[in-house]
């Protein structure tokens, strides 16, 4: 194992058993080095490494602090990785949030509140017949979102935006030579809205996997024009 791979073991080691937490400082370079039975300079990668999938946060002057840890702060990294897959590669994606969506409107509809309701109508009602592709691929953005985190889980709320933010343009597109997709969506957003405010989770989720598919393969259709 090489050295610097040790290093971010031991470290990673420290944050699960619970001798660094969320927000705590570092021990001084030296003094962690001599404690892990280190190299300064292999200690220095780690800390590099693991600064850049932000599960330390190294401030110039201060010192290291473990970052928060969460979800959205964890899978940023992970953004990276999703934004520069092409051609092929977005189709798994894709199929990724097929399989997430419904999921995520599963674990809302027993969650959602008559003031969750409200939201998402509130929402409904910003968009119309003259409402531009760019904010109609937004408002579906925030809408799914929304439905996402009242699923309760952070990983998957995450995880679905990182999904939704890597395929803006390919939607957009999409949007740019479709017509009716502006009423088709609405349709759909509200038999979903309905859905979770009788708090059937079965009819939410088949409803969220149906505009799934539907709104999905269309883009994937594109995709593969597109690729040729």
């Amino acid at each position: 194992m090489a050295v610097t791979d040790e290093a971010i073991l031991r470290i990673k080691a420290m944050i699960r058993s619970g001798e660094l937490q969320p927000g705590d400082r570092l021990p001084p370079e030296k003094e962690l080095s001599d404690a892990l039975g280190l190299s300064r300079s292999s200690l220095r990668e780690a800390v590099k490494a693991l600064e850049i999938i932000r599960v330390l946060d190294v401030r110039r002057g201060d010192g290291t602090y473990v970052t928060s840890l969460t979800p959205d702060l964890l899978l940023d990294a992970l953004s990276f990785a999703v934004d520069i897959h092409q051609d092929s590669s977005m189709l798994e994606l894709f199929e990724v949030r097929r399989i997430l969506e419904p999921a995520a409107a599963t674990l809302a509809a027993p969650r959602t509140k008559p003031s969750d309701v409200e939201h998402l109508l509130g929402l409904l009602t910003q968009v119309h017949g003259t409402t531009s592709v760019d904010d109609l691929v937004a408002h579906d953005r925030v809408f799914h979102r929304y439905i996402a985190e009242l699923s309760g889980n952070a990983y998957l709320t995450s995880f679905l935006e990182t999904l939704s933010s890597s395929t803006l343009r390919a939607r957009v597109w999409r949007g740019l030579s479709e017509e009716g997709s502006v009423d088709r969506t609405l349709i759909e957003h509200h038999a979903i809205v309905d859905a979770l405010r009788r708090g059937d989770a079965a009819l939410a989720a088949a409803l969220a996997a149906a505009h799934a598919t539907v709104h999905i393969d269309g883009v994937v259709g594109w995709l593969r024009r597109a690729m040729g």
